[in-house]
């Protein structure tokens, strides 16, 4: 009998397990499912935007167009994109009788406030900015081998030097390839005055600039930004600003009080160009400081190895190598510099040389169009019986018109001096690396040479 109800109980149990696990989805489980679909969905999402951004991360297509009059859109012309950039050159030159600062003493500051962490470009507006000022240092120090430069940085309402004033780039590249978080707000008014003070002790004969790379729209200032200004513009100090973002009214008022240069970069190509003009000296008033004559010694190399240890530098570092001041015969780390025993400065032979070039800079050379490219004489040997070839006398490109329209030649340009013809890039490099035409120099080589034959052939006679 007992058997009998225990078989009935498990039978009716039986049941009631089933109906418990088959039971039908409630509000809570479609919710469950519902959040997971959306989980699912954000992922693929992602994927799908990772892989787009790997395969045209660098694909700016949109700056191979231009816009024409009517508002299409149509290929980039390389002539016209070529011509824009030589109206720097063009500058250059229609200014080369004025007056220019051979000794500048600059000081960089970078806004790394939370606004350099926005990602509108690439990969972030400090990061990039750090790149290019990696390419500042060496073509400031290029431009100007006589010249100092300190880096200054923004960031939690302070102005942190991260650099003091040297004639070193590899100290102001290595400083800034160790990486810097940004974060908190930029305060312009302690980032100038930090400036002002470090540029105090420069001798009246150095230039005094301070050059700002801001990312922000706002400062966040201890006290009132006017009376910084003020003290800049006594201490002779030119500010210039680049912005990232949009203009702001207390930079154009600093740049306007001190003589600067505002400018907003509206890309990355932009911000680099606006930075590079820098580089170059820029015009000095006549009455900003009187012209005087600098004392000025050549040290010798000091030789290296275990045997030729002494102490360099203010900080008496134990080492070998250095340079030997002349007149203490004191030892520094490198050139140019100031001898921190009877402070003359200390610079090399080939420094003050070039320092000379923007005084006198190649004269720019003159577009040649189409057709009279088509009468100049053949600078190469014709592959037809007819044909007329020209070739860059620098790089010796083909500067002949091809026979496709979609593949235009560049600018040919021509010198006034020597007659020589050269393409777009030599053109470049001539009047900002070379600084000397090579027909004109191979020309004056000939001559000298002949005139020195000539001699030889009267003695002999």
């Amino acid at each position: 009998m007992s058997a009998t109800l225990e078989a009935e109980a498990s039978a009716s149990a039986q049941p009631a397990a089933s109906a418990r696990g088959k039971r039908k989805p409630g509000p809570a489980d479609d919710e469950a499912w519902n959040s997971e679909d959306e989980q699912a969905d954000e992922e693929e999402a992602l994927a799908d935007m990772n892989a787009f951004n790997r395969e045209y991360d660098n694909d700016n297509s949109w700056e191979q167009l231009q816009e024409d009059e009517y508002g299409h859109l149509r290929p980039l012309d390389v002539r016209e994109e070529q011509r824009a950039k030589r109206r720097r050159l063009l500058s250059a030159a229609a200014s080369a009788r004025i007056r220019r600062g051979m000794i500048r003493y600059l000081t960089v500051i970078l806004d790394m406030s939370r606004a350099a962490s926005m990602t509108d470009m690439r990969p972030n507006r400090g990061a990039m900015m750090i790149q290019i000022l990696q390419l500042f240092v060496r073509e400031f120090f290029d431009q100007n081998p006589l010249s100092h430069l300190s880096i200054m940085m923004l960031r939690n309402g302070r102005a942190e030097r991260l650099t003091n004033l040297s004639g070193s780039p590899e100290t102001h590249i290595s400083k800034l390839k160790e990486g810097m978080e940004a974060g908190g707000d930029a305060s312009l008014q302690n980032g100038l005055d930090l400036a002002v003070s470090s540029l105090k002790s420069v001798p009246p004969y150095g230039h005094r600039e301070v050059l700002i790379l801001f990312a922000g729209l706002s400062t966040c200032d201890p006290g009132n930004i006017l009376d910084s200004i003020k003290a800049a513009k006594q201490q002779r100090v030119r500010a210039s600003v680049i912005g990232l973002a949009a203009e702001v009214r207390i930079c154009r008022v600093i740049t306007d009080e001190t003589g600067g240069i505002y400018s907003v970069g509206m890309s990355d190509k932009h911000v680099e160009e606006c930075v590079m003009d820098h580089a170059p000296p820029p015009p000095t008033k006549a009455s900003g400081s009187a012209a005087s004559l600098v004392r000025m010694g050549f040290p010798q190399k000091a030789a290296d190895g275990p045997t030729a240890v002494a102490f360099v530098g203010p900080d008496c570092l134990l080492q070998s190598g250095g340079f030997t001041c002349p007149r203490c015969k004191a030892r520094v780390v490198d050139l140019p510099s100031t001898c921190h025993v009877c402070g003359l400065t200390l610079v090399s032979s080939s420094q003050l040389a070039r320092s000379y070039h923007h005084l006198f800079p190649v004269k720019p050379f003159q577009e040649v169009s189409s057709n009279l490219l088509a009468l100049e004489p053949s600078t190469t040997l014709p592959a037809q019986p007819g044909s007329v070839s020209h070739q860059c006398h620098g790089c010796l490109t083909d500067l002949s018109l091809p026979d496709k329209e979609e593949q235009e030649p560049g600018v040919v340009l021509k010198c006034s001096g020597c007659k020589h013809l050269f393409c777009f890039n030599c053109d470049l490099y001539i009047h900002e690396s070379l600084h000397n035409c090579p027909g004109c120099e191979a020309s004056t080589v000939k001559h000298d040479s002949d005139g020195e034959d000539e001699h030889t052939l009267m003695a002999t006679d």
